[in-house]
């Protein structure tokens, strides 16, 4: 087995010290984007999803281990070459991995956490879920399928991780068109964060913008549509518990109370957040109409 290090515990103390140079920086351009309060919950949900990480991925390793050990379809060596396919695999499993949790309400339980703060910066990047690392990662199942080794995709998943910190932030406005033009950016990335109906559900790249542009979901950062961050209904509390677990509370509360069908308690599962078997609730979708209708 490939011996790859741990690279996001490497990586803690730039964490702090890229922190604390934002800090500095939005300081000097009078930029307010740190409120104490948001960033210690955000750096204790990091904290969190550290300690919880090392029993998930002792279930995704296992996993991963039994489809590549049992019914790879292919055995791709580690090799320059293979971790250049696997970088757009990789890319290309994390787009569909962060749409959906936005498209299905299971997944966004999870999700949610990471777009839970008001407040845009570097230690937003931090406020990470404790439960999606122990059934996300089905999304990368068909790569060991394919025949990428475990150690490979997880080193991966590392990478892309680390660089979709930096692009939590106020500090850079825009990077170099063509930058602009291909990879994720704080630009694209602050879009994503927003509330603001035509920024919902948009931008879902981890590193590469392509694929949003390739399959819809791209939205530019509007210079007369100022970003604010969070969620359409905020969840107002510090508190990293309830921030962990509120929307998982929420989702079994619609799908178990009043008097509905099977069929709509499942569809509470499934449908994207917002949707309510009455037709009284209103998707991303619904809002962005609304917002554009007015706009005309």
């Amino acid at each position: 087995m490939p011996n790859f290090p741990n690279i996001i515990l490497y990586a803690i103390p730039f964490f702090v010290l890229a922190m604390v140079l934002e800090l500095y920086v939005t300081t000097k351009q009078h930029i307010k984007t740190y409120e104490s309060k948001d960033a210690f919950t955000s750096i204790a949900m990091g904290l969190g999803n550290v300690f919880l990480g090392f029993a998930s991925k002792v279930l995704v390793l296992l996993v991963f281990f039994l489809v590549y050990d049992n019914f790879r379809l292919f055995t791709i060596p580690v090799a320059w070459w293979s971790f250049l396919i696997l970088f757009f695999a990789d890319d290309f499993a994390y787009y569909w991995f962060h749409r959906v949790s936005h498209e299905c309400r299971l997944f966004w339980a999870s999700h949610v956490v990471h777009h839970s703060s008001e407040h845009y910066n570097l230690s937003t990047a931090l406020r990470q879920t404790w439960s999606g690392g122990f059934y996300t990662f089905i999304f990368w199942l068909w790569l060991p399928l394919l025949g990428f080794h475990p150690a490979m995709i997880l080193l991966q998943m590392s990478i892309s991780l680390l660089y979709q910190f930096w692009i939590h932030t106020e500090a850079i406005n825009k990077m170099p068109r063509w930058f602009e033009a291909i990879f994720n950016t704080p630009s694209h990335h602050r879009v994503h964060h927003g509330s603001n109906p035509i920024y919902l559900d948009r931008n879902h790249a981890g590193i590469l913008i392509i694929w949003d542009k390739l399959f819809g979901t791209f939205q530019p950062e509007l210079s007369d549509e100022k970003v604010r961050y969070g969620l359409v209904t905020n969840i107002k509390t510090y508190n990293p518990i309830k921030i962990a677990f509120i929307e998982w509370w929420l989702l079994l509360k619609d799908a178990s109370s009043g008097k509905k069908s099977l069929k709509n308690r499942l569809l509470y599962l499934i449908k994207p957040p917002g949707w309510k078997h009455d037709g009284t609730g209103k998707i991303s979708n619904d809002l962005r109409n609304e917002w554009l209708m007015r706009k005309k």
